[in-house]
């Protein structure tokens, strides 16, 4: 146990994705084990786990049916061909899938990502209207402050400023709708905001502009996470769904983060009851173990393919690892915990009181907002002049040596815990978090 809680000796070669790798190396905060709600560190101390990992870990750490399931597969099956061949818990998970999501929603793609579930997305709508004939339909509209991961396609729909402005010219034919955050007008809201509805109207001025027989799908995060929790406002996601079913336009619920129970049902668009053409997931498809994702769709967009002969292949489209049998064990064994324990709705049962620990915050020195939904919530911190993202960061550092993992975005705390969660570690948490913010960080 002391040789593997020792911090590795050589931290040069390892160039870590969004951190600041500097400021890390000089001062390592490293996990070497983790249990249900709690990460060990390094230097041995227990850190309880605020975020679920990276809005992944829903049914918390090293869960035994999962953990079995990957052994029990690694020995029987490591790997099989994803093109032309196939094994049976692929098509098992994908058949367990489409019964817990929403009605319609028939046929699975698997991805390895989040990323890829959203490029895979991307694609199958392009192609579905040029099989359709509708070839001229060729436009993809985003959303600012939107958050649809890290590959070409994803960061061009996508509205977030830092994740874009190093690539070049992203995608053409790509076009943006306004956020929905309206500070001033929402402050401390719980649930959904009462203002802002009326935003989902913006798309209509979009269509004006292009003309909708050149706009292919329109892609939004139900609740936008990235970014700092941004929740729809009443009526939003209904108005979007009208606009695009006047004019033919797919809508993709990316559910990256929403997907499989954070907000109490297993989807966002079953909570909102707002059904989508195409959702994208991945994350708690897995409960973050083993890289996975999966793009759900309705029989009407895979029907469409499925014409020509029939040796022919329908959507050129894959991945090596589409399907992985060690990954489909671990998403199968995570949506048998996830049934057995009830976590696809657990979210709704401790709603109420993880608002009012959120909001119990509100007067604390710093905070501008509050905001939630489901188990998910953010701390909004009014930024340091001359120094934005510093204030957040800091209460980051502060709440790991306290015993505590919080994710920050510019100068918000967002927060998502394992669905496991019992409400003495909500009590533990927001403890933690208002005496760091009564430091006036």
């Amino acid at each position: 146990m002391s040789n593997r809680l020792n911090a590795p000796n050589d931290l040069r070669a390892f160039w870590m994705p969004f951190t600041a790798n500097r400021q890390f190396k000089k001062e390592p905060r490293l996990f070497v084990g983790a249990k249900d709600m709690y990460y060990t560190t390094h230097d041995g101390r227990q850190v309880l786990d605020g975020t679920a990992g990276l809005w992944c870990v829903n049914a918390g750490h090293c869960r035994p049916k999962i953990t079995e399931a990957i052994r029990e597969q690694a020995g029987e099956l490591d790997y099989a061909p994803a093109f032309q061949l196939g094994h049976p818990k692929a098509f098992e998970l994908a058949n367990r899938l489409v019964d817990i999501a929403p009605e319609g929603m028939n046929h699975v793609l698997y991805t390895n990502s989040g990323s890829e579930s959203v490029e895979t997305a991307l694609k199958v709508a392009l192609a579905y209207h040029r099989v359709k004939g509708n070839g001229s339909r060729f436009r993809l509209i985003g959303r600012e402050r939107g958050y649809h991961g890290v590959n070409f396609g994803g960061i061009s729909v996508g509205g977030i400023v830092a994740n874009r402005k190093m690539f070049g010219t992203l995608l053409t034919g790509v076009d943006h709708m306004p956020h929905t955050h309206q500070p001033g007008k929402n402050n401390f809201t719980r649930g959904e905001p009462e203002h802002g509805g009326d935003i989902a109207t913006e798309l209509e001025r979009i269509v004006t502009l292009h003309d909708a027989s050149t706009i292919a799908a329109v892609i939004i995060e139900p609740v936008a996470g990235s970014t700092g929790v941004l929740i729809p406002p009443k009526g939003y996601l209904q108005k979007l769904r009208e606009i695009c079913t006047k004019h033919g336009i797919l809508l993709i619920f990316d559910e990256v983060i929403t997907g499989f129970g954070r907000l109490g049902a297993p989807f966002a668009a079953q909570y909102y009851d707002v059904k989508p053409d195409m959702i994208t997931t991945a994350k708690g498809l897995t409960n973050g173990v083993i890289p996975m994702g999966a793009v759900f769709v309705t029989s009407e967009i895979h029907d469409a393919f499925m014409n020509g002969p029939e040796h022919m292949i329908e959507f050129f489209h894959g991945y090596t690892y589409s399907g992985n049998p060690i990954a489909s064990a671990a998403a199968l064994a995570t949506l048998d915990t996830y049934k057995e324990e009830g976590l696809l709705t657990r979210a709704a049962e401790l709603s109420d009181y993880w608002a009012d620990a959120l909001h119990s915050l509100r007067d604390c020195p710093n905070v501008i907002d509050i905001r939630n939904t489901g188990l998910i919530g953010a701390i909004e911190l009014d930024p340091i002049a001359g120094e934005p993202t510093k204030r957040a960061f800091t209460a980051f550092l502060k709440a790991y040596e306290s015993g505590l993992l919080i994710r920050t975005t510019g100068d918000i705390i967002a927060l998502s815990p394992p669905l496991i969660i019992e409400k003495q570690h909500i009590d533990e948490l927001f403890g933690k978090l208002r005496t760091i913010l009564q430091n006036n960080i």
